[in-house]
């Protein structure tokens, strides 16, 4: 799994980052998490609003910071 956090390195993608990585270990998921932060890259996934997660090329939303909780659902779908 290749689990890409969309955004330019502010606060709030910080927090995206521990929060995917806090769902991955309690799912007991071994994935690859890579930061984008390239406005470029970015807009090339048609993401307008930051931070978003993109989990294996599917884009699972933009605009916010899930939970923990809701990050597992997001992981195992």
């Amino acid at each position: 799994m290749i689990i890409k956090v969309l955004g330019p390195g502010c606060k709030n993608c910080k927090k995206l980052e521990t929060n995917t990585r806090e769902a991955l270990k309690e799912l007991g998921i071994e994935a690859t998490i890579e930061k984008v932060e390239s406005m470029e890259e970015i807009m090339a996934y048609g993401i307008m609003s930051t931070p978003a997660l993109v989990v294996d090329e599917q884009v699972k939303f933009s605009g916010k910071i899930p939970s923990v909780k809701e990050l597992k659902k997001y992981l195992q779908s």
